[in-house]
């Protein structure tokens, strides 16, 4: 047996072994007395952790003292306990406190997306009667859950938010700015790829073919025959993108965004986001580029059929049509008179995701019911 898999089947017995000494101390009155619903989230600086640290900010302005955030889940000994992902949920469910009111958001996934996936479905279906809520970000999540019996009374659709106020559209002056900066020329054609789409989290040379690396490679190389196309990266674990811009010869640039702020810009330079996925839970960038006012070509997965009224509010393809994906990008890219009018309806659209509201649902359909306001 390797190292890894070693320390694998060793990861249950810490968790045991944390998840029991917290309850111990809480029972004798030695544990630290917190606000009243934690939200678990991870340490990678990545969607978990933005989506857990946002709710619970916004949640602590309408109601100051209602929740905090953790990477650690033996902290939680009682209260409202929400998972931001659920395998964490899975993970760490079976060995907290029954004293706790568990709650886990539902991202994505599906049994065709392997046999790790599978196995993680059935345990998590297999975990559902100990959950006292689901939240599922979008409706397509919904629905799978329920055609795999879990009851539709105990899923709540909220959608993954977004920092409206900082991902605004462009001044002129921004624009210029962001192609500045990456050395774009101006008949250039920009379009943004925000997004983890490695395995792991170094380079990335290996794709995670969820999120469709290989088909934006593939609808990009026809859109550069009659298109002066510039690609824009970011995120982590880009190396089988980057190679095969290079294998290409696309130009392209590639710059991680070390903060919200400086990721916002990034949309400034944009014409068009593609979401090439096959499976996803928002993505978070869907939202992003709609509040910037960048036009978004995406597949029906996720939060998108949600969002994006096609043709209206962008415009939506089937998964995998790498054909249908390159024809609605020049569709757009197109229409330089509706442009404005597109984009003003899909900002529009995304402001029920604004993270404010996104709280408000939170405390008003998840927390409120388990009584926990006085």
């Amino acid at each position: 047996m390797n190292v890894s898999a070693m320390l694998s089947r060793l990861k249950p017995l810490g968790y045991v072994a944390s998840a029991y000494g917290r309850r111990a101390l809480a029972r004798a009155g030695l544990a630290p007395v917190h606000p009243p619903v934690g939200l678990v989230i991870e340490r990678a600086d990545w969607a978990i952790r933005w989506w857990g640290s946002f709710i619970a900010e916004e949640a602590n302005l309408i109601r100051p003292g209602t929740a905090w955030v953790t990477t650690d889940p033996s902290e939680l000994t009682s209260g409202i306990v929400e998972f931001g992902s659920q395998y964490q949920w899975v993970a760490w469910g079976r060995y907290l406190s029954s004293r706790c009111h568990f709650v886990t958001t539902f991202f994505h996934g599906k049994p065709e997306d392997g046999p790790q996936v599978a196995r993680h479905i059935d345990a998590f279906l297999a975990s559902v009667q100990r959950l006292s809520k689901i939240v599922a970000p979008a409706t397509l999540t919904r629905d799978r859950l329920v055609s795999w019996g879990v009851p539709a009374e105990k899923i709540s659709v909220i959608p993954i938010g977004c920092e409206t106020g900082r991902f605004l559209p462009a001044t002129p002056k921004q624009r210029r700015a962001a192609r500045e900066r990456f050395g774009i020329r101006p008949e250039e054609v920009v379009i943004g790829s925000f997004q983890k789409d490695g395995e792991g989290w170094g380079k990335g040379d290996t794709p995670k073919l969820i999120k469709g690396p290989d088909i934006f490679l593939a609808a990009i190389e026809r859109l550069v025959k009659d298109l002066p196309v510039f690609v824009l990266l970011s995120g982590p674990a880009r190396g089988y993108v980057r190679r095969g811009l290079e294998q290409l010869n696309i130009r392209h640039a590639y710059h991680y965004a070390p903060t919200r702020d400086d990721l916002a810009k990034l949309y400034h330079s944009l014409d068009l986001y593609l979401v090439t996925s096959r499976e996803e839970g928002g993505p978070m960038a869907l939202m992003e580029s709609m509040s910037s006012h960048v036009p978004v070509v995406s597949t029906r997965v996720g939060m998108a059929p949600d969002l994006i009224t096609d043709g209206v509010s962008g415009a939506l393809a089937e998964v995998g049509d790498v054909e249908a994906i390159a024809a609605r990008a020049r569709d757009l890219l197109s229409l330089p008179n509706a442009a404005a009018v597109m984009k003003a309806a899909a900002r529009q659209a995304v402001m029920v995701a604004d993270w404010s509201a996104v709280a408000r649902r939170h405390i008003d359909d998840i927390w409120r019911p388990f009584g926990v306001f006085r």
